[in-house]
């Protein structure tokens, strides 16, 4: 694949249960487990609106956990 083909590839955001978030094409199926996140264009552009939604790299069932022994400790 040329340079310039890749960068004219679109992608879609996509988020899992554990709302981690990566960027996949659009002409393609999800993976199994991931759904759209809302987001369509060019992967940089895909990349860029990650890094202001996702700024919590813990998986949502590790914050949980986490957030649950804070409220124990403060009890």
């Amino acid at each position: 694949m040329h340079e310039d083909e890749a960068d004219s590839t679109m992608f879609k955001v996509v988020v899992n249960h554990e709302e981690q978030y990566s960027i996949w094409p659009v002409d393609r199926d999800n993976p199994a487990g991931w759904h759209d996140a809302g987001r369509i264009g060019l992967k940089a552009d895909c990349l860029a609106y990650i890094d202001t939604v996702w700024t919590d790299m813990r998986p949502l069932s590790l914050r949980q956990r986490m957030d649950g022994s804070r409220v124990q400790e403060e009890s």
